[in-house]
C-alpha cells in the first residue's frame, strides 16, 4: 500500500531564489549561455537603433526568451545525465543530442525572425521600400 508523503510548501521567494540561482549557474558555467546573452544584448541594441515597433519587440523578446530557456533546459539535461552515470549509454547520448538539437532549432528560428525584423527595418531605413 502506498504511503502518503506530505510535501513541504515553499514560499514564492524561495522558489524565485532557486530559479535565479539556476540562471546564475548557467551564466557562470555555460559558455554557450553567455554567447546567447551577448547576442541578446546585440539584438536589443540593434532594436533600439533601428526603432523596431512594439510588435517587433514582442517577437524579438520571445525569441530571446525561447533560446535562453532552451539553453538552460539543455544544461539541466546534461547535469542529470552526468548525475546518472559517466559511462556511455546510447539512450543518454540520444537525449543529450536531442536537447542540443532543441537549442539549435530555437536559435535558428530566432535568427530567422531577427533577420526578418531587422531586414525590414534596415530596408525601410535605406528606403529600399516604403515603410
Amino acid at each position: 500500500m502506498a504511503r502518503y508523503v506530505r510535501h513541504t510548501r515553499h514560499p514564492f521567494t524561495s522558489k524565485l531564489r532557486w530559479a535565479l540561482r539556476g540562471v546564475a549557474w548557467g551564466v557562470r558555467t555555460q559558455s554557450n549561455f553567455v554567447i546567447h546573452l551577448v547576442l541578446a544584448a546585440a539584438v536589443v541594441i540593434a532594436g533600439v537603433a533601428l526603432g523596431v515597433s512594439w510588435i517587433e519587440w514582442c517577437v524579438l523578446a520571445l525569441c530571446i526568451t525561447i533560446v535562453l530557456a532552451a539553453e538552460l533546459f539543455n544544461t539541466a539535461i546534461e547535469h542529470l545525465a552526468r548525475a546518472i552515470t559517466h559511462e556511455h549509454h546510447e539512450e543518454i547520448r540520444r537525449a543529450l543530442d536531442t536537447s542540443a538539437g532543441a537549442v539549435l532549432v530555437a536559435a535558428t528560428g530566432a535568427a530567422i525572425a531577427g533577420a526578418i525584423v531587422f531586414g525590414y527595418r534596415l530596408g525601410a531605413l535605406l528606403e529600399w521600400w516604403g515603410g
